[in-house]
């Protein structure tokens, strides 16, 4: 049997990816993405609540910067990244948007499944 070639490769690929995403999408499942953008911003506003408030955001800046560096960014652009989010991100304020595409419904309560 011969080999595919990568035009059909890539093409069942695609179908396959699209699969994986409508079904994530139909049981609204988040990706690593979701989960790492909420996982900072709550890292954000638990420091700007703590008394040592910017010893803990100044660490928590280089643990970030470090490893995004090691990844080849820039250290004064990541550190200006990081600030801006610092300064955005507020307890109260949730800076995401409605995920229209899982039918726009903002669920209240850390509890529903």
């Amino acid at each position: 049997m011969a080999r595919k070639s990568i035009r059909q490769r890539n093409a069942e690929q695609r179908v396959r990816q699209q699969k994986v995403r409508d079904t994530a999408r139909e049981h609204r499942r988040p990706t690593r993405d979701d989960i790492a953008r909420t996982l900072l911003w709550q890292m954000i506003v638990t420091a700007k609540q703590k008394k040592k408030r910017d010893e803990i955001l100044e660490r928590l800046c280089e643990e970030i910067v470090a490893e995004l560096v090691f990844q080849g960014f820039d250290v004064r652009e990541s550190e200006a990244v990081f600030e801006a989010l610092a300064e955005k991100y507020e307890p109260d304020v949730r800076p995401f948007r409605i995920k229209r595409h899982l039918d726009g419904k903002a669920h209240a309560g850390k509890n529903q499944q």
